[in-house]
């Protein structure tokens, strides 16, 4: 196995539950894919539908690290602020804060990709700068660091329950709040922030440039800080189908498929052949699967095994 190739693939985003989906991945052909999971064991299936707060391959991503399933409650901003060097206590709370546009439909708020804001560093302190009051008012401290995420800590995050981004781009945020006796300080401050950032010069300079506005923003990534941190050995997280699966781009999707299949099985299924312990973790919108190796099959029970289809296994995720 070289240097580039990991030892555990996990694919995000590798099936998806509607129609135009399921129908894509009934025309993809996927040789090398098939291939290496010819290698491997099926694992049991950790199941799940499209409407838990944590995804499947963050719950994939989580037990690689070693933590607990809590739903909603996978510490993703905890291991950003240690990363940043903010040095987390074991047992405080901590949130990813992203900035957000909430389009505004007939009869619902749709949050749209905030990769779309084209948000650069200067306009993300002014938005920043903006709202941080609002958030200290309530004894949150508010750190930022990138244009796109921003980190908040304050106590009561390490027990809020919160939705993952992945889960609410191009969809009504109304299913995504949850309860409002659980989230009353993020409703209000939310509705704070709307009314705040409606009028400010910022958004004034990005409706004159065509941009959309930063009109809300989103909490994510809530949890404890572990008491002790975990980090994986050769765990690679591909998310190329990620960006086309929530635009939609069926066509897209299919060529970033295709350039998975070709690009990283292909070394995976050589480094299988030679005994190396390859794991690989499928994620769809509702369960993930991983295949890892297992006790080896007679030459006979290789003769009459049946083939993996990959799109029937995928469609079933």
């Amino acid at each position: 196995m070289t240097a580039s190739t990991p030892r555990h693939l996990i694919l995000p985003f590798a099936s998806a539950t509607s129609e135009a989906a399921q129908h894509t991945l009934g025309a993809l052909q996927l040789p090398h894919l098939e291939a290496l999971l010819a290698q491997l064991q099926a694992q049991p299936v950790d199941e799940g539908d499209e409407y838990t707060l944590s995804p499947p391959h963050e719950r994939a991503l989580a037990q690689a690290l070693g933590w607990p399933l809590q739903d909603g409650l996978l510490p993703w901003a905890a291991q950003a602020a240690q990363r940043a060097g903010l040095a987390p206590a074991p047992g405080s709370g901590w949130a990813w804060v992203s900035p957000t546009h909430w389009h505004v439909g007939t009869e619902q708020f749709s949050l749209v990709n905030p990769a779309e804001l084209q948000l650069d560093e200067a306009a993300s302190r002014q938005a920043f700068e903006a709202i941080r009051p609002l958030f200290e008012d309530d004894g949150i401290r508010l750190h930022w660091c990138s244009p796109l995420q921003w980190l908040a800590e304050h106590e009561s995050l390490a027990h809020l329950p919160t939705a993952s981004l992945d889960r609410v781009i191009g969809r009504n945020v109304d299913l995504w709040l949850g309860p409002p006796e659980a989230a009353r300080r993020l409703r209000r401050l939310q509705a704070e922030a709307q009314m705040l950032l409606h009028a400010h010069p910022l958004n004034e300079v990005r409706e004159a440039q065509g941009l959309p506005v930063i009109n809300s923003f989103w909490l994510s990534g809530t949890g404890a800080c572990p008491q002790a941190w975990q980090e994986p050995v050769d765990v690679v997280v591909d998310e190329r189908l990620r960006g086309p699966l929530l635009a939609e781009d069926w066509a897209a999707w299919a060529d970033a498929w295709q350039a998975l299949d070709a690009e990283l099985m292909p070394p995976l299924c050589a480094a299988a052949k030679t005994g190396q312990p390859v794991v690989v973790t499928l994620c769809g919108e509702r369960h993930s699967q991983a295949w890892a190796p297992g006790a080896k099959p007679s030459l006979w029970a290789r003769w009459w095994a049946k083939k993996p289809q990959a799109s029937a296994l995928l469609m079933a995720l």
